[in-house]
């Protein structure tokens, strides 16, 4: 948590302390609350894990769905509206600005939701959508909607 907490505060020149990023920022408490119930998902108590997701989501707005794979130092930046499917998988470091979607396009089971490399920004309404991969150190820009394979280093506006 505390290197979490230092990646917020190397991101945000507004974070005056440690306390008011762990104690009024939503990003952070999502991700703890992630934490939880990703640990009750992994022990196949899936309504716990459901009911730990869910109580995160009323407090943080940012819904993050238990079965998700998460990496360190990702910094969720006000976050309301953010939606992160049971399939996805985001890398260490990566920036998600509000209202973005990590979602399915089918519903059958197995991989149906992206996966996200590390130092990736998603930006503001961004929806990436199906088992696709977003390379290292890619940029998506604010509501694109992305439905196809993103290769390392590359920006995308609208595909």
């Amino acid at each position: 948590m505390i290197a979490l907490l230092k990646a917020y505060k190397g991101y945000d020149p507004a974070a005056k302390s440690y306390l008011e990023i762990f104690f009024l920022y939503p990003g952070p408490k999502a991700q703890l609350g992630h934490r939880i119930s990703h640990f009750f998902y992994g022990l196949r108590f899936y309504f716990v894990a459901r009911a730990v997701a869910e109580l995160f989501r009323w407090i943080t707005g940012i819904e993050i769905h238990p079965g998700a794979k998460m990496g360190r130092g990702i910094v969720i930046d006000h976050g309301m509206g953010v939606v992160i499917g049971e399939t996805a998988e985001v890398g260490d470091h990566c920036i998600i600005f509000h209202g973005v979607t990590l979602g399915g396009t089918t519903f059958f089971p197995g991989k149906r939701h992206p996966t996200v490399g590390q130092h990736v920004m998603i930006g503001t309404g961004a929806k990436i959508l199906g088992p696709i991969k977003i390379g290292d150190h890619a940029r998506i820009g604010a509501n694109a909607v992305v439905t196809k394979d993103v290769v390392a280093g590359q920006t995308v506006i609208r595909q």
